[in-house]
């Protein structure tokens, strides 16, 4: 939101008032506080009839400074809170006429007293700044008052703001603010953090996400779950500007030695993400949207899947697998689906895992609806005229008012009911039409609850199934998000449409979502609004069985690939296979996701982030430590592709390249541009059916490219996220010492591309193959001689 018009000149509508003075500062509790008046003070006089701006800078965390500033301290709001986790760090305060300086481990607050400016530092380099009208209070469209007997006499008509504005320097980008498909970079945006369903093609976004990261190795996270609206040097181009509605403005800025050490911190302060079970890494397998189906239909997909060889893990039934007009009732249309528990049975002997659509919405003229109307578990109208009803979805709906224990008790009991007949995970749709008008049980703000109401919602759901289901078996396809959603995985990136630039748009989306705290990602193969060309249907299957999580869901049409042509059948089965046999490596990217933060799916800039040429790209990343993909976008298959320095190899076809430059070639649909990383051990599996499976159990190591004096690693989980193997590579002095320790069962090595080596010892067979040397180890220690 503006406040100016041009650099110069204020908006008079803002009528803006600004901190100018350091005046009063004292040491408080594990931080420090200043008062800035409106104006320089030099004398006593100057202290009469002047507004203020108190600033607290207190350390919440290592490496977290938290900074709060308000203007009316008694200002009410009932806004809900972010859980943050704090561990309050001790600090040291140095106060002088001229400075203070707050300093808390190797972060530092040092404020200019005289000419009041702020410098944020860390390891002795300033990181940002705010001075001279950066820190401002706003009487928005502010009403005339007057001290005379009338009836405005001094009125307060108008809307609160506080703002602050925080310096970049050149050449210095901003990533995330949760997924949004505008340019990856954020300079030069204006960003609006209010849920809404808006498609994947605009700047409005279902996961708005109050939190940015620059390549100057920071975040910033504003404490507010109502609108932040953000001026990404837009408004002033040497700043990003950030105001909320009020009297008080949060933000806690986070630092880190390298963007991941920041992910890590955030997600410290934010909450990890749950491990997603290793099954819905999976092939999931859709009705789609508004299709006719029946019974007979998904099982016609289900059979037809098996008799292709196309490994299924999941089959979803979207949202009428309810009668129309009855969502969400939660109660199944006897008219096509007559013997649910039985079709489940069936299904589940097949090795599936089911889940079904759901959303926090309860249409009227359902027997749900009215108990929920009488026992009072929906949300009331502000004026008191009862609940607060829309025909936005389904006629007369009604929303669950999740600030209520005893509504959201009733609301996941009735989907109990689900879990017990065989369901297994739920799609948790929408979640951002969450109107204003309403007064909620706690008597949270609306307008706040209008962002955070998603957080409630997918909390609710995801606690269920971990008490059900177990810890490590609860995950969701859940659209929208806030601070903290990344809790419960696995979120997707809502309604595409089928065309390469939507695929494209897609990836940045998932990519600024992954730069804001979130680790699994998906979204929908073949794209959801109309039906795709083979081509992009193709080429959005390789795309999306290389990401964390692989749906095939549309709108109007089925998206299972024989309709498409016999080509994509293939497709499918390659690249569904390819998926499966990388579990080993995928399922410990989660798992290092679980327990760092660090997301499995990432762009190129939180890889390789001191490489100038990756600050934009926004059409390739990097699936896990090692693995690079570049999607092809392309008609006619040309891809241009960017590999950082190093020695690269093609997964698919072992051929070499170097890195440091660009390459453009053109791939048919059994290939896309995916490499894999020199000094990397990557374990692949032995199974290519299902996605959850001993991955140790002779699981292959390939060995790609290990530099002299090199050590690598590579640790192989079991399907609860536990260690289960550690193999280690040294290359020192011509001598490659592979090492390994856990579980070891049919394990082989690869040295990819290696067609000859001198002395082998520890090796049970050495085999030549056109992909390497395959070496079966007969020691846990093997010593090849080059």
């Amino acid at each position: 939101m503006k406040f100016t018009e041009g650099y110069w000149e204020k908006s008079e509508r803002a009528n803006a008032s600004h901190a100018m003075q350091a005046f009063i500062v004292e040491e408080i509790p594990n931080g420090m506080q200043i008062v800035a008046p409106f104006h320089i003070i030099t004398d006593r006089s100057g202290a009469l009839d002047v507004g203020t701006i108190t600033i607290e800078f207190t350390a919440i965390r290592k490496d977290v400074i938290s900074v709060r500033s308000w203007h009316f301290e008694g200002y009410q709001r009932k806004e809900p809170r972010f859980e943050l986790n704090k561990d309050m760090q001790d600090v040291d305060v140095e106060v002088t006429d001229e400075k203070a300086i707050m300093t808390a481990g190797r972060m530092q607050v040092c404020v200019d007293r005289k000419d009041f400016k702020i410098e944020y530092k860390a390891d002795g380099k300033v990181l940002t700044t705010c001075g001279f009208r950066n820190i401002g209070y706003m009487q928005y469209d502010r009403s005339n008052s007057t001290k005379f007997p009338e009836s405005n006499y001094m009125y307060s008509d108008y809307t609160p703001y506080m703002n602050t504005e925080l310096s970049l320097a050149p050449g210095e980008c901003v990533y995330g603010m949760g997924e949004r498909f505008t340019s990856f970079v954020k300079n030069g945006q204006v960003v609006d953090c209010w849920n809404e369903d808006g498609g994947t093609a605009s700047q409005i976004s279902y996961k708005n996400i109050p939190f940015y990261m620059t390549n100057k190795n920071y975040g910033i996270l504003v404490d507010h779950t109502d609108n932040v609206s953000f001026e990404v040097a837009s408004e002033k181009v040497e700043y990003v500007g950030f105001s909320v509605k009020g009297e008080e403005l949060r933000f806690d800025l986070i630092y880190g030695d390298t963007m991941k050490d920041v992910i890590r911190t955030y997600t410290d302060l934010t909450g990890k993400p749950a491990l997603a079970p290793g099954w819905s890494f999976g092939l999931w397998l859709t009705t789609s949207f508004t299709t006719n189906y029946d019974e007979e239909t998904t099982s016609t997909f289900i059979n037809g899947m098996e008799e292709r060889n196309l490994p299924l893990e999941v089959f979803h039934f979207d949202c009428y697998w309810m009668k129309e007009f009855h969502w969400c009732d939660f109660e199944w249309d006897d008219r096509v689906f007559p013997d649910v528990k039985g079709m489940l049975k069936r299904y589940k002997e097949k090795g599936l895992k089911i889940c079904v659509w759901i959303n926090p919405y309860i249409a009227q003229g359902t027997g749900f609806f009215r108990e929920g109307l009488e026992k009072g578990y929906l949300l009331k109208r502000a004026d008191g005229r009862g609940i607060k009803q829309v025909d936005n979805w389904q006629p007369g709906m009604g929303l669950v008012d999740f600030t209520n224990p005893e509504a959201t008790n009733w609301y996941i009991a009735k989907l109990k009911t689900l879990l017990d007949m065989g369901v297994d995970c739920f799609k948790t749709d929408f979640g951002e039409r969450i109107p204003v008008d309403v007064e909620y049980f706690d008597g949270s703000d609306p307008w706040c609850m209008h962002n955070y109401y998603t957080q409630l919602y997918n909390k609710a759901v995801f606690d269920l199934l971990t008490r059900e289901r177990g810890e490590g078996e609860a995950v969701l396809f859940a659209r929208s998000a806030t601070v903290g959603g990344q809790q419960f995985p696995v979120h997707w990136g809502g309604d595409c449409s089928a065309s390469y630039a939507s695929m494209a748009e897609s990836l940045r989306g998932g990519l600024s979502f992954t730069m804001s705290g979130f680790s699994f990602w998906s979204h929908d193969i073949g794209g959801f609004e109309l039906t795709a060309s083979p081509d992009v249907y193709k080429r959005w299957l390789q795309f999306g069985l290389l990401s964390t999580h692989s749906r095939l869901h549309g709108s109007k049409s089925y998206r299972v690939p024989w309709l498409f042509d016999e080509e994509a059948v293939d497709v499918c089965r390659k690249f569904t296979k390819l998926k499966i046999s990388l579990m080993p490596y995928i399922y410990q990217m989660a798992v290092n996701a679980h327990e760092t933060g660090i997301p499995a799916m990432r762009s190129m800039v939180m890889e390789f982030e001191q490489d100038p040429a990756v600050r934009y790209l926004d059409m390739q990343y990097m699936l896990g430590d090692s693995i690079l993909v570049a999607p092809v976008f392309s008609e006619d298959g040309a891809v241009e592709y960017y590999l950082p320095e190093g020695t690269w190899t093609h997964l698919l076809s072992g051929e070499r390249r170097v890195g440091g430059k660009w390459y453009k070639d053109t791939y048919d649909f059994m290939s896309l541009p995916v490499y894999v990383r020199e000094n990397t051990l990557l374990a692949i599996g032995a199974n290519e059916k299902t996605a959850d499976y001993d991955y140790a159990d002779g699981v292959q190591i390939q060995v790609y490219e290990v530099q002299d004096g090199k050590e690598v690693q590579c640790l192989v989980p079991d399907q609860k996220g536990q260690n289960a193997l550690t193999v280690t590579a040294l290359r020192k002095n011509g001598t490659l010492t592979l090492e390994s320790a856990g579980k070891d069962q049919h394990m082989t090595y690869l040295l990819r591309n290696v067609e000859e080596a001198g002395e082998i010892t520890g090796a049970a067979s050495v085999e030549k193959t056109a992909d390497g040397l395959v070496i079966t180890p007969e020691k846990a220690k093997v010593i090849v001689t080059f």
